[in-house]
């Protein structure tokens, strides 16, 4: 059991100091997440992977929060989702009409290896993660991790207590899922 893990636990017996030893505890890897998904953002993006990870942490943790995990690969999953929907926020905003959102947008799915950073291509990402979600809950999960915690297949499989032989099966669901629904090459 992880030190993480072993600070969940505790967060959810009731111990009032383990929020505090919690965010030392998983700072860094959150920090390392952050800048790994910015990477692949635009130049001039406003977030940093500072502000990314506090955010997380605070949408995770707040002190209305009341979610429990029971791992350290439940807790830095949730953290992959919430930096997706944070980062799907972002992007909506940067398209309100406001801010010239008013401009036609065109899918960005077709090549899953090579997402961008454009703010259409996330809001659509984020859509199709969604879709997938009522097919495949697991694939949809799986998705999530691989692209907003930026592990490999393998990793996202372990993350989600699976084989890598499962793993992949579900990689290439992935795949042809993509293909089928949005006419990808990626069977």
């Amino acid at each position: 059991m992880t030190d993480v893990t072993q600070i969940l636990q505790q967060i959810d017996q009731g111990d009032s100091n383990a929020r505090t030893e919690l965010y030392p505890a998983v700072y860094e890897e959150l920090r390392r997440l952050a800048a790994a998904k910015l990477s692949h953002e635009r130049a001039d993006h406003t977030l940093s992977s500072t502000a990314l990870v506090h955010e997380v942490y605070l949408r995770l943790v707040g002190f209305d929060a009341e979610r429990r995990w029971d791992s350290r690969a439940q807790f830095f999953s949730a953290a992959a989702e919430a930096m997706r929907r944070i980062l799907v926020d972002h992007a909506r905003q940067r398209l309100a009409l406001k801010r010239g959102g008013s401009m036609k947008r065109a899918s960005g799915l077709g090549d899953l290896a090579g997402l961008t950073a454009d703010p259409a291509t996330l809001i659509d990402l984020h859509e199709a993660i969604d879709r997938l979600a009522e097919t495949d809950e697991q694939a949809a999960e799986m998705l999530k991790i691989l692209v907003f915690a930026g592990l490999s297949v393998a990793e996202a499989g372990r993350s989600m207590g699976l084989s890598r032989k499962v793993a992949y099966r579900h990689w290439d669901y992935i795949r042809s899922w993509f293909a089928v629904h949005y006419g990808t090459d990626e069977r």
